[in-house]
């Protein structure tokens, strides 16, 4: 059992699980059977090649944390040539969604705005100072702030799926390499499958395969999905990517996406996405005037 160690707040996780995990193998008399290794991945050394690797390194909308660069070099370093990992594959999802998420988020950004007014009143009154030329600098960070930067995390309902869900990616852990995750691409698209929705975003999500290999295959496949769920919500639930203005959009519409996402310059645990989408409406054949926007996991 092979306890990984990160920096900061993972360190002291990591180290509490190798106590515990020590802990629980001496109170079932395993200690003869399983020997507990902390440190960094990329650090400790194996007395041999181990026969199979099992970690759960998946974060929010799959790669957030890049947990899996330690578990590559775990595969490189001391899996044997006949290995198997679990899980081995992953795929990450995307589709179209409506939600109360753009009016409640358009609420919080007008009660935002009203205390700044507020404020200025008040400070111009009170105290005779004028703060009303800051007004375009404060609209615009909470602009960015409630309606453009940062994706939302959410557990969704199937209902507010109103397209067709698309893969943007698929990945077999025992081939992908750390470059191939730094930045994911993918040009994508889904049809509208509701009448008269209000697009409002496009929720993704992800799922992992327990199968083993083909020369050691898993008696019976596992699936893992953190797709929305009627009752079956998981803690990596759904990342939200939101739209304004929301659009009407009626069945049969296409949308075409780009995406694009990639590791944050300050930090590479947090995610940076690119999403752009064109809307071509079934009825008329007329293409919609695009929307793009960047968006932060954090």
């Amino acid at each position: 059992m092979l306890c990984d160690r990160v920096q900061g707040r993972y360190a002291v996780e990591a180290t509490k699980m190798a106590v515990h995990a020590s802990q629980l193998v001496h109170a079932n008399k395993l200690q003869d059977v399983v020997q507990v290794i902390e440190g960094s991945m990329e650090d400790i050394t194996l007395p041999e090649k181990v026969d199979v690797i099992i970690s759960e390194w998946m974060g929010y909308f799959l790669l957030r944390e890049s947990m899996l660069d330690s578990v590559i070099c775990a595969r490189n370093r001391w899996l044997k040539p006949n290995g198997v990992m679990y899980p081995r594959h992953a795929r990450m999802w995307m589709a179209p969604i409506r939600s109360g998420l753009v009016d409640q988020k358009m609420s919080d950004y007008e009660g935002a705005m009203d205390d700044w007014y507020s404020f200025i009143n008040e400070t111009k009154s009170y105290y005779g100072v004028d703060m009303s030329v800051l007004t375009r600098s404060f609209t615009e960070e909470q602009r960015k702030y409630y309606m453009q930067v940062t994706s939302i995390w959410n557990n969704l309902h199937p209902n507010q799926i109103i397209g067709t869900p698309t893969i943007i990616m698929e990945m077999d852990c025992l081939t992908t390499t750390v470059e191939d995750i730094r930045t994911v691409r993918a040009s994508i698209s889904s049809s509208i499958t509701e009448e008269n929705a209000r697009f409002c975003g496009f929720a993704g999500w992800f799922d992992v395969h327990f199968r083993g290999s083909s020369k050691n295959p898993a008696q019976s496949e596992i699936e893992l999905t953190t797709a929305p769920s009627f009752d079956s919500g998981t803690h990596w639930g759904q990342q939200v990517f939101l739209l304004y203005p929301s659009q009407n959009v009626q069945q049969g519409d296409d949308l075409v996406i780009q995406f694009s996402m990639s590791r944050s310059k300050d930090n590479h645990r947090l995610m940076e996405v690119d999403l752009s989408c064109e809307i071509r409406q079934s009825s008329s054949g007329e293409l919609l005037s695009p929307f793009r926007n960047k968006y932060f996991i954090e």
